[in-house]
């Protein structure tokens, strides 16, 4: 297997045990986003589930190594999706694990909205990412960045 083969799914019910690693290399890295989805998820406050929500995973030989979904904008109800609570590990970047979630949440979320929105603050690469893969740099309460479907 390739550093760069892996498998993106979706996740429902229990979040996998590997996400705990995962937390922690974004704990290391000052990245709170996925020790914030597992708080959510264990409370029951986010788990993904409402209409047109979706948590993906990637996976390596079974390991979660990268997360994020999609959920609807609380900002915009009905008419756009947010794309949220996105890391991967830094073992694993640069190596289109990020492009390859990116699209699963991107395709799923289209099926509901046509504009997506995201937060881009949580590093120096993410906005450069998110344009590259369509989205614009906005100036708006909440998020950083729109795609808006053709």
């Amino acid at each position: 297997m390739s550093p760069h083969d892996f498998e993106t799914r979706h996740i429902t019910g229990a979040l996998p045990g590997s996400v705990l690693a995962l937390a922690q290399a974004a704990a290391d890295e000052g990245v709170r986003n996925v020790g914030l989805l597992i708080t959510a998820w264990q409370s029951g406050e986010e788990r993904f589930d409402s209409q047109g929500a979706a948590l993906f995973g990637a996976f390596r030989q079974y390991k979660l190594i990268a997360l994020g979904g999609v959920t609807p904008e609380p900002a915009l109800p009905g008419m756009a999706f947010r794309v949220r609570r996105f890391y991967v590990h830094p073992a694993h970047r640069r190596s289109g694990v990020a492009r390859g979630l990116a699209n699963a949440a991107m395709t799923h979320g289209l099926q509901y909205a046509t504009v997506l929105t995201c937060n881009a603050r949580a590093s120096a690469a993410a906005g450069p990412f998110w344009e590259a893969m369509g989205f614009k740099p906005v100036d708006a309460t909440g998020w950083t960045h729109l795609y808006q479907a053709a």
